[in-house]
């Protein structure tokens, strides 16, 4: 096969997606971020998108930050710009299952493709520096006595933080729609929110917050793990007497309508990128907990979690 002829044909076929990765030229990746900037989901994606620069998974990557509904409008837009396009990558979690079980909006994730699973991470409470309130027991009481009077601040409706706040009142005899929660469309807003004490408590990855605990700007209250945050002396919510325990997670999917050889390249330059140094220093930093799973394992796992996810919201009485 003549030289020219031979790099036409894998250059048709790398177009196609069907090449290994290493056999390909990095690809200019587009990047879904479903929320405002500021928050988990922007940390993420642009996280995401300089590890796999420095892995040499992509070439580039160009960031689109759309906020609101839990996810749904970003969500929308990407089905609708991005199909059949095998460099379109949407950011996505339990946030936007919830969202999705609340909001019900006509564009589900069943029009996009699931490629993997990065990150798992347990929220915090926190209390403004200036809060009356110096414990979670605090903020039970007075919830107990007004409902209404606590305002919990947090992501979009049906994010994990909304769905804890409900099942900490369920769980303390409390009727979870009387709850008052105050939902924001990015992390930055509810940061600014907590920081301005425009809000009795927030909650979010821990790693939202670490920077203002720090500092002493909030104060952390309670976690919804199973056992306490390595390094983060913060009680359960359960070492408090309330059987509450919610964890969130983080992924990635694809564009509607890519082959299955272009989603395996995807899930290679991902698999890539998660084992390089670049993903696991911005994990650590972060304080994410590693959960990668690709692929169907993926796809099947989003399933469960959306039947648990609506189950629990039932019970809590979101839903």
């Amino acid at each position: 096969m003549r030289r020219d002829t031979f790099l036409k044909s894998m250059a048709a076929l790398a177009a196609a997606g069907v090449l290994p990765v290493s056999a390909q030229s990095a690809a200019a990746i587009k990047m879904m971020i479903p929320a405002n900037p500021g928050g988990g989901w922007d940390s993420t994606g642009r996280a995401l998108g300089k590890a796999m620069q420095d892995a040499g998974a992509a070439s580039s990557v160009a960031y689109d930050n759309k906020g609101g509904a839990a996810g749904a409008i970003g969500l929308a837009q990407f089905v609708n710009a991005s199909k059949g396009d095998p460099n379109a990558m949407m950011v996505m979690g339990a946030v936007m299952l919830g969202g999705i079980i609340t909001g019900k909006p006509p564009v589900g994730l069943d029009k996009v493709t699931p490629l993997a699973r990065l990150t798992s991470e347990y929220n915090v409470f926190v209390l403004p520096a200036s809060s009356p309130f110096k414990t979670m027991k605090d903020v039970i009481e007075q919830l107990k006595k007004d409902p209404g009077s606590v305002k919990w601040g947090g992501g979009s409706r049906g994010s994990t933080e909304h769905i804890a706040a409900a099942m900490i009142a369920r769980e303390v005899g409390v009727d979870p729609a009387k709850i008052n929660y105050v939902a924001f469309r990015g992390g930055g807003e509810a940061t600014a929110a907590i920081l301005g004490g425009n809000v009795s408590i927030g909650g979010s990855g821990y790693s939202e917050f670490a920077e203002y605990i720090a500092a002493g700007k909030m104060r952390p209250v309670g976690v919804t793990a199973a056992q306490r945050l390595k390094g983060v002396n913060v009680p359960t919510l359960k070492e408090q007497g309330i059987n509450v325990e919610i964890g969130n997670w983080r992924g990635v999917y694809g564009a509607p309508g890519i082959t299955p050889e272009q989603r395996k390249a995807l899930i290679d330059a991902l698999a890539k990128t998660f084992k390089h140094k670049a993903w696991q220093e911005a994990m650590e930093k972060n304080g994410w907990t590693p959960a990668w799973m690709a692929g169907d394992e993926f796809a099947n796992f989003v399933d469960a979690e959306f039947a648990s996810l609506r189950a629990t919201m039932v019970k809590s009485g979101m839903i």
